[in-house]
């Protein structure tokens, strides 16, 4: 009953993409001693004081889960193994459905 079991990015051929991209960061969170959202969290937090992660959470356990990305360090070569590993623009498939995204100011050019 979530709109992204409709949206593009989470259905099909792309879901699987997907999911393949985030098995990969799997490793690194692991040897970090963190989850892969902890992981996303704390790499977002990295790129810039004026950058700020929007986290939701539905449940307190995993709100504690998001904060946890605040103790998270992530190095340079760990940045760096991220990019390598899910470049910008490797997901696969759009944000929302095309008659969606001509909706959206923040996706015009």
């Amino acid at each position: 009953h979530d709109f992204r079991a409709s949206a593009p990015r989470f259905t099909g051929e792309n879901l699987e993409r997907n999911l393949a991209l985030i098995d990969t960061l799997r490793g690194l969170a692991e040897a970090k001693g963190a989850t892969v959202a902890q992981l996303a969290i704390a790499w977002v937090l990295s790129r810039g004081a004026d950058v700020v992660p929007l986290v939701g959470a539905r449940r307190r356990e995993r709100l504690t889960e998001a904060l946890g990305a605040l103790e998270l360090e992530l190095t340079t070569d760990d940045l760096a193994r991220i990019e390598e590993t899910i470049p910008a623009g490797a997901a696969a498939g759009g944000r929302y459905h095309t008659q969606q995204m001509a909706l959206l100011d923040s996706e015009r050019g």
